[in-house]
């Protein structure tokens, strides 16, 4: 079956549809990649019972011998990811395929001696706890962060472009006080950073204590070995921060923290596609053309706004699939069910759906320009956005009822320049209050927003 005939049967369209974007991730959340991480987990664990002086049965492994076992894992592709499909089907037991395929690796090394040390008093969680936390862990790093990165920068670089374009803002759908597009952007730079920040500081951690968490199959055989010093430090090894009072899973409280940090992400995200919908459906926002595009089959004159849309529908899929895994891992069934395993082998697709929309968003971005003369007129159109101003100069002036002189003048009344002068004029105030007053717009009256946009 060729590459066009994949991408068309395939039922997820994160593989097909959209395998463009998730591409990247393939490398930690395919089944090949899982595979991977199994034989890394195996083979470095090996490799530390070698080093362990106790274990004297199991003879010290040279350089070369190292090395060449870590090639299992660091050359494992296509043909490989095969091979170990074909174990499985006879053992109908994922993990017991990996260790037989290191066998077959071993053999051909003529390392037979080895056969008995891999997977060495060990059960098939300690290398999937551990194995699902480097995946996850490994693609926030590498793939999610950067692209993220990349959004908060471009959001960043437009709200310093725009610090000082007025623009109006509105709450509960109606005119409120002017402000700026830079400043509303720096919003959600700032609200972005701010989960960024928690994500790298994030720790997963990872258990390895055997079949119910207490090490008694390790102790059985050497107990003189500080067997949960040993899991410490591989832990630590290979990457992870270690749990050592577990049952025979690791509780996965860590991981659904990762997850709810890309949840509230996914969050602020569906936040910003929604108001950058609104800002192109009130005309202040415009998209730019592109040669031959559609946007209506049936309405020519129509330029849809789909990146925001797109990624609007995927942060929804992804944060139900995250809001799930959270929901569910934390849960199992005294010392050990398989619910767990089912399920976290979809935090892929998770994360592939937000990832999708991180791409739509900065394409969206790419597309849109400000239409400053549309600002311009809303504003125009909105003089009683200054009633704010009034009423504060009016208290602080000592008036007793001041928001009631503007309620009355504004609610429910279209107001003019005109209409606002002329009530300023008659107001027994200070003459260096009405001059004040009277040199505010709906353009100019923007407070610290421009200064606001440095501090995002």
């Amino acid at each position: 079956m060729g590459t066009v005939a994949i991408k068309l049967n395939t039922i997820s369209p994160l593989d097909g549809r959209y395998i463009k974007d998730t591409q990247k991730l393939s490398d930690y959340f395919s089944e090949s990649a899982l595979i991977k991480y199994r034989l890394l987990v195996e083979i470095e664990y090996l490799i530390m019972l070698g080093d362990e002086k106790h274990v004297l049965e199991l003879e010290p492994l040279s350089i070369s011998d190292k090395s060449k076992l870590r090639r299992i894992y660091k050359s494992f592709g296509d043909d490989e990811a095969k091979r170990v499909k074909a174990i499985e089907t006879a053992t109908n037991h994922d993990v017991k395929a990996v260790e037989y395929y290191i066998r077959e690796r071993l053999d051909k090394m003529n390392k037979k001696r080895l056969f008995p040390w891999v997977h060495f008093a060990i059960t098939s969680e300690d290398i999937n706890n551990l194995s699902y936390s480097l995946m996850w862990q490994n693609a926030v790093l590498d793939v999610y962060i950067p692209d993220l990165n990349s959004l908060i920068k471009k959001l960043k670089n437009t709200s310093k472009i725009y610090s000082a374009t007025p623009m109006l803002a509105m709450t509960h759908g109606q005119s409120a006080t002017p402000t700026t597009f830079g400043k509303e952007l720096a919003v959600f730079t700032k609200r972005l950073a701010r989960q960024l920040g928690q994500l790298k500081s994030h720790k997963l951690l990872g258990k390895f204590g055997g079949a119910t968490g207490t090490w008694a199959a390790h102790n059985v055989a050497y107990p003189k070995i500080d067997w949960s010093g040993f899991s410490r430090k591989f832990i630590q090894r290979i990457g992870l921060e270690p749990n050592l009072v577990t049952t025979q899973i690791e509780p996965h409280d860590s991981i659904v923290e990762s997850y709810h940090i890309l949840i509230r992400i996914n969050t602020i995200l569906i936040d910003l596609c929604r108001d950058l919908w609104s800002y192109i459906s009130r005309g202040i926002i415009q998209q730019k053309k592109i040669p031959g595009e559609v946007g209506s089959s049936a309405m020519p004159h129509k330029i849809n706004p789909i990146h925001f849309e797109n990624a609007e529908g995927n942060l929804g899929i992804a944060n139900a699939l995250l809001n799930h895994l959270s929901n569910k891992l934390p849960i199992s069934r005294m010392q050990r069910d398989l619910t767990d395993s089912t399920v976290l082998r979809n935090q892929g697709v998770a994360m592939g759906h937000g990832f999708i929309a991180i791409q739509n968003i900065l394409r969206g971005f790419r597309r849109i320009t400000i239409n400053k003369n549309s600002m311009a007129r809303e504003l125009d159109d909105h003089w009683e956005v200054l009633a704010e101003a009034v009423q504060t100069i009016l208290r602080k002036t000592g008036s007793p009822d001041a928001y009631e002189q503007l309620k009355q003048l504004t609610r429910g009344v279209r107001i003019t320049e005109d209409t606002l002068r002329e009530f300023v004029t008659h107001l027994r105030i200070p003459k260096k209050d009405k001059d004040l007053l009277n040199q505010l717009t709906p353009a100019n009256y923007i407070g610290l927003a421009p200064k606001l946009v440095d501090q995002a």
